[in-house]
């Protein structure tokens, strides 16, 4: 089959691969569809992790094969794939930090070499543990496309349940990629009374606006003042991060009331730093937190979003690409242009 492999250095290469061998309790998983995720970006940018690698984790596409013992599954089920799952069992799952467990971390579904989610590959190997708890059939009438959308949106549910946000509040949502964009839609289909968003790009500020947030910005002076202004000088209550730049944390606590919370979704590399001082965050009464990953426990509610035909998602969808044309998919969703939001990959095609 073919793939598009991590080889190091920040370069991927489409290349024949062997199809992964499936064992006890196992599927193999014709792919669909895969989004990019900006998860996968860094990883491949910074070269966080050895090569040879297949990444891609939003995957969607038919069972090919059926393990002895999965008898959950038959060939030919239409599913999308978690390639995280806890144990449910240790100290981290008690509390329901999943994204802290061992067993979560260990990636369970692969294309190849070292597992790495796999769906820019022709099929990947899902393995007993995913299988278990991590798959969702897709209902019929409903696209591989749209059911890429899950896993993202499960991570942004997981982020809400977070902040714990009432529907008086003010939220302003930091970034319009289709990650934030998940957030405004989000939070407009969850009742929230006024939901800002900004963006360096004014095509993304329209969309956003379509989406629900009741005003949208351009990044800056600009925003600053306008959300002054809708607040009565007090800020957003709630700020949700969902870009990474230089900076954009420290604006985002002087863009949130005191006594307010910071929500930090994008913040995932190692070699991000800020500055904060202690007034600010103490003396003013405010929570800066994190939040990473998907939510085990809203894996069903986030599926049933997506499968909602009212629930925008297919307008995030700029650009498609198949294996052939990754190393341009890359480019576009690594650096916007030309109206390019969400990019998903097609190894059939």
């Amino acid at each position: 089959m073919k793939a598009a492999v991590y080889l190091g250095d920040r370069t991927v290469e489409t290349i024949p691969v062997a199809v992964p061998r499936i064992g006890p309790g196992e599927l193999l998983v014709r792919v669909a569809c895969c989004g990019i995720c900006n998860t996968d970006l860094k990883k491949i940018e910074y070269d966080l992790l050895p090569a040879p690698r297949i990444y891609g984790h939003e995957t969607a596409g038919t069972v090919a094969a059926v393990g002895d013992g999965a008898e959950r599954f038959t060939v030919g089920d239409r599913v999308c794939i978690f390639h995280h799952i806890p144990c449910f069992d240790c100290y981290y799952c008690r509390f329901r930090d999943y994204a802290q467990c061992a067993t979560y971390k260990r990636v369970g579904v692969t294309a190849g070499f070292e597992p790495a989610g796999g769906g820019f590959a022709e099929y990947v190997r899902v393995m007993r543990w995913i299988v278990r708890r991590g798959v969702e059939r897709i209902p019929d009438g409903t696209s591989f496309e749209r059911a890429t959308f899950v896993e993202p949106t499960n991570t942004c549910l997981k982020g809400l349940a977070k902040c714990a946000i009432s529907p008086e509040e003010c939220v302003l949502v930091m970034g319009q990629g289709p990650i934030g964009l998940l957030f405004t839609a989000l939070l407009q289909r969850q009742g929230v009374q006024r939901v800002f968003a900004t963006d360096r790009l004014v095509e993304r500020l329209e969309l956003s606006r379509r989406l629900g947030a009741d005003a949208a910005w351009k990044a800056g002076e600009e925003a600053a003042n306008r959300l002054r202004l809708a607040t009565d000088g007090r800020g957003a209550d709630t700020v949700i991060v969902a870009a990474s730049a230089p900076g954009i944390v420290e604006e985002a606590v002087s863009l949130g009331r005191r006594g307010g919370r910071v929500m930090l979704f994008a913040q995932t590399s190692a070699e991000e730093r800020f500055a904060l001082d202690g007034k600010s965050i103490c003396a003013e009464d405010r929570a800066v937190f994190g939040s990473y990953s998907a939510c085990a426990d809203l894996q069903r509610k986030a599926a049933e979003t997506v499968w909602d035909p009212d629930f925008p998602v297919d307008s995030l969808v700029s650009h498609r690409v198949a294996l052939d044309e990754f190393g341009a998919g890359m480019r576009l969703a690594s650096q916007p242009r030309d109206g390019a939001l969400k990019v998903l990959v097609s190894p059939q095609e």
